[in-house]
């Protein structure tokens, strides 16, 4: 477990960081892909079928909302992230675990840390030196 720390303010823990996720129980890892969000996803993720944040209303044209799925199975949902392009950093508005990939029993690990890295990734690519921005809210929701 890797626990990050940067000021007294940013305390949070990746559970694992890999090249792709893992599954917890056989230790099998499987590639994945992070791709834009389509209007279909959208029937699949809402609060009543256990995600936690409102999805659909991250979709706003100053936002852009990409997915986490195995390579080999991309009509499976890992996890979630949405972002805004600053003018000098990356901001994650939301990140989140699929529901079976939360708690204690969770099927794959490593998603928070795919999703993160690729927001790296994006913050390198428009020329920000890789910084990202984000405000932890962890309180915002029962775990």
């Amino acid at each position: 477990m890797i626990r990050a720390k940067k000021t007294t303010e940013l305390d949070f823990i990746i559970d694992k960081l890999t090249n792709s996720i893992e599954n917890v129980v056989t230790g099998d890892n499987f590639a994945t892909n992070v791709l834009r969000i389509s209007k279909h996803d959208l029937q699949n993720i809402s609060k009543e079928k256990g995600w936690k944040f409102d999805w659909k209303s991250e979709i706003t044209p100053s936002n852009d909302v990409y997915k986490l799925v195995i390579e080999q199975n991309v009509n499976i949902i890992q996890g979630l992230i949405s972002i805004s392009v600053k003018s000098d950093h990356i901001f994650m508005n939301l990140l989140e675990n699929a529901p079976f990939n939360a708690g204690k029993t969770k099927i794959y690990q490593g998603i928070a840390g795919n999703l993160v890295a690729y927001a790296c990734k994006l913050a390198f690519l428009y020329g920000f030196d890789g910084y990202v921005g984000f405000i932890a809210k962890t309180k915002l929701i029962s775990l």
